[in-house]
């Protein structure tokens, strides 16, 4: 499993994805005004834009907020904003890899921000390219089966290009080429039986370190206090964790 969907699979152990639904829609809303700013304000005409805008609708953002959002990141209105891309790369414990995306209007506070973060855990901040190396865009598809068989389901998805696949309970978490997201998106939306629960853009590392207990542990409390920063917008990694750093996460 990807280290994106394996921390995705986490945080739903742990609760935390409907803890706090107010800062995940301004996460949103951030990413959807991003998506808007950089391409057409019409997520037909605009693939980024368009995950963004399923992605917040999976979650129950309500319309009003989606539309508000494109306006503001199109310049439509009084009330647009400006927000800057901002990608940081960090040590973190047992000098596993991480990438900060971030989306900001204060690049200042932002750097402060997580410098901080990665301080805290023993880690510190890389030039660029010392961690993004080893990491390659990918497309993240995560699918509940309702009716079928999953290994036959997952068995189609591949036949529709996906790179790879794990299936864990009555779930399918699939990568597939960054260059071919949008088509394979699309056709894995024609098949029976399914649900496309999460889809979206991620940074999978080509190889994974395995920490240690207590690295593990601190690594997961680092990335998800990281995520909780609001101008953080994604958190990757190339560390892979043992069952009782995630148990001891999680609980």
């Amino acid at each position: 499993m990807s280290g994106h969907s394996k921390w995705s699979t986490i945080k739903h152990k742990k609760g935390a994805a409907d803890a706090k639904r107010g800062q995940l829609f301004t996460k949103l809303s951030r990413e959807i005004m991003i998506a808007a700013k950089q391409g057409d304000p019409n997520p037909d005409l605009n693939f980024r834009l368009r995950l963004a805008v399923d992605n917040a609708k999976s979650l129950n953002m309500p319309k009003d907020n989606i539309e508000r959002a494109i306006s503001k990141g199109s310049g439509v209105g009084s009330d647009s904003v400006t927000l800057e891309e901002i990608t940081y790369e960090a040590y973190g414990p047992g000098g596993i890899g991480i990438i900060i995306q971030t989306l900001t209007d204060n690049k200042n506070r932002t750097a402060a921000e997580v410098r901080s973060q990665i301080t805290r855990s023993g880690g510190n901040l890389a030039g660029s390219g010392s961690v993004s190396w080893n990491f390659e865009q990918k497309g993240i598809i995560n699918i509940k089966v309702i009716k079928g068989d999953e290994e036959e389901v997952a068995l189609e998805i591949v036949d529709n290009g996906a790179e790879d696949f794990e299936i864990e309970d009555k779930s399918i978490h699939v990568t597939v080429p960054y260059e071919k997201f949008s088509e394979i998106k699309s056709n894995i939306e024609t098949i029976e039986g399914i649900e496309i629960t999460e889809a979206d853009l991620a940074l999978v590392p080509n190889s994974t370190t395995m920490l240690n207990d207590k690295d593990g542990t601190q690594t997961l409390k680092l990335i998800d206090t990281l995520e909780e920063l609001d101008d953080v917008s994604k958190v990757f990694s190339n560390a892979d964790f043992s069952d009782k750093s995630i148990s001891d996460f999680t609980n």
